[in-house]
């Protein structure tokens, strides 16, 4: 595979024995847990600032005469509590997110930390026993979801490439999908035909934004990192607005992820032995229009002949 990667898209190097997903998730649960605390005072003070304010009221207006003490009390007390008020919390990001949320687009880097930790449902992380490349291809091949995964997925069909852009260093596809089968549970998350969004953000990056109902989404972001050169890192990141129970959505996502994996299984291990990494060198990959976003990352990253710079050196 071409060093290309490692030169245009180099990630940082890490400290020995640090992982800066989890890094970065402590950090997002501190921040939020101050957001949270600072608006739970917020609210607590609003009826302790009325409480007072009802109180010093009762008091200056029970004699029946008003003294310019009174007043001036009075005066002090409504202005801090309008003062209280104008110091609500900011959740304009979160009002922010929806919109960016709604247009399909969840890249970690679009859009704030606060955001994105509010919508994500579960992180689920591997060290698998397969080329990087493999990984790759997987997920940048449309066909791959009416073939690897025709189980979980019961017969989703892709009815046509609608969509294709390239970018500087990735690309945007999206195609129609049908749910081929009547009694597919998939038909209680979305609509019968969507057209669903794959986005190659750098070499390591894949978003897969899915439109459920009434514009909310489900998107996934998978990260792989190559170890050596027969295995690699995989993260698999989900996000969503969907309005329901947080925890039963969680533990359907969980299953969800965990099914979709074990079908990946032994189609990588059968990739893996057709020695992809000369295939990607020669280029020998179909045309066909589903192929189009890994053609892209070819073209990008699949110039040169030096071996992948691995991120475990």
């Amino acid at each position: 595979m071409s060093s290309n990667i490692v030169k245009n898209n180099q990630l940082p190097e890490e400290t020995p024995g640090q992982n800066p997903v989890r890094n970065t998730s402590i950090e997002l649960e501190i921040s939020l847990f101050i957001n949270r605390f600072k608006t739970g005072v917020w609210f607590i003070g609003i009826p302790s600032w009325l409480f007072g304010l009802t109180d010093r009221s009762m008091a200056a207006f029970t004699d029946g005469y008003i003294s310019p003490i009174e007043v001036f009390q009075l005066f002090t007390a409504s202005f801090f509590f309008l003062s209280w008020l104008y110091l609500k919390p900011n959740d304009s990001l979160n009002n922010g997110f929806d919109s960016s949320l709604n247009q399909g687009c969840l890249c970690p880097t679009q859009a704030g930390k606060y955001e994105l930790k509010k919508r994500h449902m579960i992180s689920q992380e591997y060290i698998l026993p397969f080329p990087y490349l493999c990984q790759i291809y997987h997920l940048l091949n449309l066909k791959h979801l009416e073939t690897v995964h025709s189980f979980s997925l019961n017969r989703l069909k892709i009815l046509n490439v609608s969509y294709f852009q390239p970018t500087s260093i990735g690309g945007i596809i999206k195609f129609q999908t049908i749910l081929d089968s009547p009694v597919n549970p998939l038909r209680i998350w979305r609509q019968p035909i969507v057209e669903v969004d794959l986005i190659l953000h750098n070499p390591y990056t894949v978003e897969l934004s899915i439109p459920v109902y009434d514009n909310k989404r489900i998107i996934v972001i998978f990260h792989a990192l190559p170890l050596t050169e027969k295995e690699h890192q995989f993260f698999i990141e989900i996000y969503s607005d969907l309005n329901w129970p947080k925890p039963l959505l969680q533990i359907l996502l969980h299953f969800a992820a965990c099914l979709t994996l074990f079908e990946d299984l032994p189609y990588l291990r059968n990739l893996a032995e057709t020695n992809i990494e000369r295939l990607f060198k020669l280029n020998k990959f179909s045309n066909h229009a589903s192929t189009l976003l890994f053609k892209r990352f070819v073209e990008l990253y699949g110039a040169g002949t030096e071996k992948t710079k691995l991120m475990g050196s």
